[in-house]
Protein backbone atom coordinates (compact mmCIF):
# COMPACT_ATOMS: atom_id res chain seq x y z
CA UNK A 1 0.00 0.00 0.00
CA UNK A 2 1.39 3.58 -0.48
CA UNK A 3 2.61 5.02 2.07
CA UNK A 4 0.84 8.14 1.94
CA UNK A 5 -2.49 6.21 1.67
CA UNK A 6 -1.51 4.18 4.68
CA UNK A 7 -1.05 7.02 6.93
CA UNK A 8 -4.09 9.03 5.70
CA UNK A 9 -6.37 6.34 5.77
CA UNK A 10 -9.33 6.65 8.38
CA UNK A 11 -12.19 4.56 8.87
CA UNK A 12 -15.12 5.46 10.59
CA UNK A 13 -18.81 4.44 12.37
CA UNK A 14 -21.74 6.70 10.56
CA UNK A 15 -23.61 8.11 12.88
CA UNK A 16 -27.14 9.73 12.52
CA UNK A 17 -27.99 13.13 11.87
CA UNK A 18 -24.11 13.78 11.30
CA UNK A 19 -22.20 15.65 8.93
CA UNK A 20 -20.23 12.42 8.09
CA UNK A 21 -24.06 11.21 7.21
CA UNK A 22 -24.22 13.84 4.94
CA UNK A 23 -20.79 13.13 3.10
CA UNK A 24 -22.01 9.34 3.07
CA UNK A 25 -24.87 10.20 1.29
CA UNK A 26 -22.87 12.49 -1.32
CA UNK A 27 -20.65 9.81 -1.73
CA UNK A 28 -23.13 7.44 -2.92
CA UNK A 29 -25.02 9.86 -5.64
CA UNK A 30 -21.66 9.71 -7.26
CA UNK A 31 -20.41 6.27 -7.25
CA UNK A 32 -20.49 3.86 -10.04
CA UNK A 33 -21.87 1.02 -8.29
CA UNK A 34 -25.34 1.80 -10.31
CA UNK A 35 -27.13 -1.68 -8.59
CA UNK A 36 -27.16 -0.54 -5.17
CA UNK A 37 -27.05 3.16 -5.19
CA UNK A 38 -30.92 3.68 -5.56
CA UNK A 39 -31.07 1.24 -2.35
CA UNK A 40 -28.60 2.58 -0.52
CA UNK A 41 -29.49 6.69 -0.79
CA UNK A 42 -32.83 5.51 0.71
CA UNK A 43 -31.40 3.46 3.32
CA UNK A 44 -29.17 6.66 4.80
CA UNK A 45 -31.67 9.04 4.20
CA UNK A 46 -34.27 7.54 5.84
CA UNK A 47 -31.66 6.30 8.28
CA UNK A 48 -32.85 2.70 8.13
CA UNK A 49 -30.51 0.70 10.51
CA UNK A 50 -31.53 -0.60 13.72
CA UNK A 51 -29.89 -1.59 17.26
CA UNK A 52 -26.51 -1.86 15.88
CA UNK A 53 -26.62 -2.25 12.24
CA UNK A 54 -24.74 0.65 10.98
CA UNK A 55 -21.95 2.03 8.19
CA UNK A 56 -18.43 2.80 8.29
CA UNK A 57 -17.06 5.11 5.84
CA UNK A 58 -13.04 5.07 4.61
CA UNK A 59 -11.65 8.81 4.26
CA UNK A 60 -8.46 10.15 2.98
CA UNK A 61 -7.32 13.55 3.55
CA UNK A 62 -10.84 14.00 4.50
CA UNK A 63 -12.79 13.13 1.57
CA UNK A 64 -14.64 9.84 1.96
CA UNK A 65 -13.30 6.64 -0.89
CA UNK A 66 -15.35 4.00 0.28
CA UNK A 67 -17.41 2.49 2.88
CA UNK A 68 -18.90 -0.67 4.36
CA UNK A 69 -21.96 -1.90 6.12
CA UNK A 70 -22.61 -4.21 9.15
CA UNK A 71 -26.12 -5.33 9.13
CA UNK A 72 -28.69 -7.76 10.87
CA UNK A 73 -30.16 -8.25 7.94
CA UNK A 74 -29.64 -7.91 4.02
CA UNK A 75 -30.91 -8.93 0.21
CA UNK A 76 -31.31 -12.49 1.20
CA UNK A 77 -34.77 -14.23 2.69
CA UNK A 78 -31.86 -15.96 5.81
CA UNK A 79 -32.97 -14.15 9.19
CA UNK A 80 -31.07 -16.55 10.57
CA UNK A 81 -27.88 -15.18 9.17
CA UNK A 82 -26.37 -12.23 10.52
CA UNK A 83 -24.89 -10.06 11.19
CA UNK A 84 -23.76 -9.26 7.37
CA UNK A 85 -20.48 -6.90 5.87
CA UNK A 86 -22.00 -5.77 3.17
CA UNK A 87 -22.10 -2.81 0.54
CA UNK A 88 -18.15 -2.77 0.67
CA UNK A 89 -17.37 -0.31 -1.96
CA UNK A 90 -14.13 1.59 -2.89
CA UNK A 91 -13.99 4.58 -5.67
CA UNK A 92 -11.97 3.52 -8.40
CA UNK A 93 -9.13 5.52 -8.19
CA UNK A 94 -8.42 4.23 -4.72
CA UNK A 95 -8.66 0.72 -5.42
CA UNK A 96 -5.83 -2.35 -5.49
CA UNK A 97 -4.33 -0.44 -1.70
CA UNK A 98 -6.54 -2.69 0.55
CA UNK A 99 -9.00 0.05 1.43
CA UNK A 100 -11.81 -3.14 1.38
CA UNK A 101 -9.57 -5.27 3.50
CA UNK A 102 -9.29 -2.41 6.34
CA UNK A 103 -13.28 -2.00 6.00
CA UNK A 104 -13.67 -5.20 6.50
CA UNK A 105 -11.54 -5.51 9.02
CA UNK A 106 -13.06 -2.72 11.09
CA UNK A 107 -16.72 -4.07 10.22
CA UNK A 108 -15.29 -7.35 11.89
CA UNK A 109 -13.46 -5.65 14.67
CA UNK A 110 -17.23 -3.69 15.62
CA UNK A 111 -18.87 -7.25 15.02
CA UNK A 112 -16.71 -8.26 17.74
CA UNK A 113 -17.42 -5.95 20.49
CA UNK A 114 -21.01 -6.56 19.92
CA UNK A 115 -20.21 -10.31 20.93
CA UNK A 116 -20.21 -11.92 17.21
CA UNK A 117 -18.34 -14.64 16.88
CA UNK A 118 -18.58 -14.34 13.02
CA UNK A 119 -19.61 -12.69 9.67
CA UNK A 120 -21.29 -13.29 6.59
CA UNK A 121 -20.16 -11.86 3.33
CA UNK A 122 -22.85 -12.14 0.18
CA UNK A 123 -20.97 -12.27 -3.40
CA UNK A 124 -20.81 -13.08 -6.76
CA UNK A 125 -17.21 -13.25 -6.83
CA UNK A 126 -15.07 -16.45 -6.48
CA UNK A 127 -11.64 -15.72 -4.83
CA UNK A 128 -11.92 -12.49 -3.39
CA UNK A 129 -13.45 -12.73 0.27
CA UNK A 130 -11.36 -15.48 0.62
CA UNK A 131 -8.44 -13.22 0.58
CA UNK A 132 -9.63 -11.73 3.76
CA UNK A 133 -10.49 -14.89 5.54
CA UNK A 134 -13.95 -15.87 4.44
CA UNK A 135 -14.48 -19.18 3.34
CA UNK A 136 -17.47 -20.51 0.83
CA UNK A 137 -20.71 -21.91 2.82
CA UNK A 138 -23.01 -22.47 0.25
CA UNK A 139 -25.38 -20.54 -2.42
CA UNK A 140 -27.90 -18.30 -1.47
CA UNK A 141 -30.69 -16.64 -3.25
CA UNK A 142 -31.56 -13.19 -3.26
CA UNK A 143 -35.13 -11.17 -3.25
CA UNK A 144 -34.50 -10.55 -7.00
CA UNK A 145 -34.03 -14.28 -7.72
CA UNK A 146 -30.62 -14.00 -8.58
CA UNK A 147 -27.99 -16.68 -6.86
CA UNK A 148 -24.88 -15.15 -4.72
CA UNK A 149 -22.55 -17.20 -2.81
CA UNK A 150 -22.09 -16.88 0.93
CA UNK A 151 -18.79 -16.29 2.39
CA UNK A 152 -18.34 -17.13 6.54
CA UNK A 153 -15.78 -15.78 8.58
CA UNK A 154 -14.62 -17.09 12.11
CA UNK A 155 -13.66 -13.62 14.30
CA UNK A 156 -11.02 -14.16 16.59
Amino acid sequence: MNGKIAETLEIRKVEKDTALAEELIEFVENFSWEEVKEHTLRVLRNWEFAGWDTMFAAIIDGRIVGMASLGKEDYYPLPEIFPWVSSVFVTEEFRGQRISAKLIDFANDYAKTLGFDKTYIPSEHIGLYEKYGYRYVKDIVNYGGGVDRLYVKELD
